[in-house]
């Protein structure tokens, strides 16, 4: 028997609708949650819905060699048809893991989905928080001219089977390969979905095993910090790996009012004796320490003013996977931050290398010692930055939480 001939024979039967799925190890169970704008017939979507994923289950489990059980959710409707990004869809995809409880989140929509580029695409998918999204918009649409293509189309259906499977393949860390994990493009002549790869099949049978769990916690505070830090100790690579794609410490460049709130008071700060007199009388252990404390509480009060953590709806239950989401956002908001330090502190030091003027420091008497070596710039540059990245976060702070939430968890292609 072929492997074609082994996907074909397994029975589509386990896609269900909303249920309490099984607790069992043997079983990856997938809540499928489906969004669907205003004045849209959120029954036929919800069919292909059920159609795409019944194609994809078959494929699933022959890699995996793992039972699949798909849940669709009951649909809710957005409050408007415009562009969203993946990161829209996390509180909503969030708290149906916790209730589930789901291994994995699939939301489907017919809504544009755009990555962080602002590219529109057809599908995205996070590994660390276990989701992918899926826009049917991109799989209907045709070039100009033609007629866009119906949800019944034999096309659309499986390339959208093909599309899902192959972003849970990057869910279980999977990487652009050969056959369903090759970069998607959308096929007209497609009528069945591609397979893995022996290779690729080995390492999502290793990854389909490790799953983190669905333990709940409910405790205090010091409780769920001890559990965030097992959590994310446990799982490094789903914590560290967003960090080495994001290129976090440049996010300031894209929150002008953040970076605007940290620059403004240094640029009066640097002209004035007084900061001069803290940052040269500064010692070295002294300004990192400084520097240290403020980025960590500039960090804390930005990821819980904003409400960043998992779930925010339910905050008595926190599963292991919310606390390995929780510490890659938390580290992605700690290395902007950090950036956002680097980035004034040069600001700075470049300012008082070939702005300042040299010999005006030696005419301020307030300074016992005139003479200024560049240890001592730098001591003012970070003590000047270290105001700022304060300043900053307590009067610019985020614009847009699902700015950071989308650096952080996805990925920007499909």
């Amino acid at each position: 028997m072929t492997d074609g001939d082994a996907r074909a024979s397994r029975p589509a039967n386990t896609v269900t609708d909303s249920t309490a799925p099984a607790a069992t190890d043997e079983v990856i169970n997938v809540g499928v949650v489906v969004a669907y704008t205003p004045e849209t017939d959120s029954e036929s979507l919800r069919r292909f819905v059920r159609r795409a994923v019944e194609d994809a289950e078959s494929e699933m489990e022959h890699a995996t060699g793992v039972e699949w059980r798909f849940h669709i959710e009951e649909p809710f409707r957005l409050s408007d048809d415009e562009t969203r990004r993946p990161s829209d869809f996390l509180d909503e995809a969030s708290l149906r893991m916790v209730e589930g409880p789901y291994d994995l989140v699939v939301v489907v929509t017919n809504a544009a989905l755009t990555s962080r580029r602002r590219k529109a695409v057809p599908g995205l998918s996070s590994s660390v928080s276990r989701m992918a999204v899926v826009s049917v918009r991109r799989l209907t649409r045709t070039s100009r001219g033609r007629p866009s293509r119906d949800l019944d189309d034999e096309t659309v259906r499986w390339n959208a089977a093909t599309l899902v499977v192959h972003l849970l393949g990057h869910v279980l860390g999977a990487d652009h390969d050969g056959g369903v994990m090759a970069p998607f493009r959308f096929d007209e002549s497609r009528r069945e979905v591609p397979s893995f790869g022996e290779k690729t099949e080995s390492r999502l049978r290793r990854r389909a095993n490790r799953l983190p769990g669905q333990e709940e916690l409910v405790h205090g505070r010091l409780q769920r910090f001890a559990f965030h830090v097992r959590s994310a100790l446990a799982h490094p690579r789903q914590v560290l790996l967003p960090l080495a794609r994001n290129r976090a410490p440049l996010l300031p460049l894209s929150l002008p009012k953040l970076a605007t709130a940290a620059v403004t008071p240094t640029l009066v700060l640097v002209f004035s004796a007084e900061t001069w007199d803290v940052g040269v009388h500064m010692t070295s252990a002294v300004a990192g320490g400084f520097a240290l404390v403020s980025v960590l509480a500039a960090t804390v009060y930005l990821t819980l003013i904003q409400r960043l953590f998992f779930p925010r709806k339910e905050k008595r239950i926190l599963t292991e996977q919310m606390a390995v989401v929780n510490v890659a956002v938390f580290l992605t908001v700690l290395a902007a931050v950090i950036g956002l330090f680097v980035m004034v502190g040069l600001l700075m030091l470049g300012i008082e290398l070939f702005i300042f003027p040299q010999d005006l420091i030696t005419n301020w008497p307030t300074l016992e010692n005139p003479e200024v070596g560049f240890v001592d710039l730098l001591h003012t540059s970070a003590f000047i930055s270290t105001v700022g990245v304060l300043t900053g976060s307590l009067a610019g702070g985020l614009e847009s939480r699902t700015v950071v939430r989308h650096l952080a968890l996805f990925s920007d292609r499909p």
